[in-house]
């Protein structure tokens, strides 16, 4: 198995398990930025050098002796299961990607044609019926997730508690998980604990986020998106994120967290 979807700087100071739709470009850029320095110049994802990625063959020795040994202070980023989703599917199924084309070429004619969604175009203003669409793509997500087909599940909306379990499997363990929604105490708590060659002011960094524009905007409040079918959706997908990174699954309107992490508890349950 190894440790999918890991970077670690170049230094050595901090190793990350990289979950989708949570910050991930904005902390990448942030230790890339400890470093070096300087941001990288262009999606963080890109970056074939400055840092060290599971997905770089001469990286992977250089991970797994780290993570194995726990040299480095480890840790994660979580976010709210139905904003993620929501995030998910504005992004990867209405929004055009940065090559000017649609996300993963055939799957939006599949959903259009399978599924009945609609995601509109630039074109016409991205005008399309939000609602209605969003709650056939849980179906298409659901789907996917429990009995992988049309096809796999992706990485976009499957449950970051998938992801975060490969480093623990794996022989890693975290030192700290924080919460998307509470951004930049959590990324300073992680500065806080270790040592990098540059200095990071965490309030000066701009957000990165490299799916915004491209797509429609989100026209209704994250609670008229959901609901009782969806919600039910929701929770037999995301069970386990929400039980382990606290989050309301009643309320679909609170993207805070409505308790505290335990680590012992994730790395137990995720472990199993």
């Amino acid at each position: 198995m190894g440790f999918p979807g890991t970077w670690m700087t170049e230094s050595e100071s901090v190793v990350y398990r990289v979950v989708p739709k949570c910050a991930c470009s904005t902390i990448g850029q942030i230790m890339y930025y400890s470093d070096h320095g300087s941001f990288f110049d262009g999606d963080i994802h890109d970056a074939t050098s400055g840092m060290h990625k599971w997905a770089m063959d001469e990286s992977q020795p250089l991970i797994t002796e780290n993570v194995q040994a726990h040299q480095s202070y480890a840790f994660t980023c979580v976010r709210n299961p139905y904003t993620r989703i929501l995030s998910s599917f504005f992004d990867k199924i209405c929004g055009i990607q940065r090559n000017g084309k649609r996300y993963r070429g055939n799957l939006v004619p599949l959903l259009i044609q399978k599924y009945g969604i609609e995601v509109g175009s630039p074109e016409d203003g991205f005008e399309f019926d939000q609602i209605q669409s969003f709650r056939r793509f849980l179906l298409f997500a659901r789907d996917t997730i429990r009995w992988r087909r049309p096809m796999d599940p992706d990485i976009h909306w499957s449950a970051m508690s998938g992801h975060i379990s490969t480093f623990v499997i794996s022989g890693g363990r975290y030192d700290n998980i924080f919460w998307t929604e509470q951004f930049n105490d959590g990324m300073q708590s992680v500065l806080d604990a270790i040592e990098t060659p540059n200095a990071v002011d965490i309030d000066a960094v701009p957000r990165f986020n490299e799916s915004e524009g491209h797509g429609p905007k989100r026209a209704h409040p994250v609670e008229d998106y959901f609901d009782d079918l969806s919600m039910h959706l929701v929770y037999e997908i995301y069970k386990k994120d929400f039980r382990l990174f606290k989050y309301d699954f009643e309320n679909p309107g609170n993207k805070m967290p409505i308790g505290e992490i335990d680590l012992d508890e994730v790395h137990a349950k995720l472990g199993e």
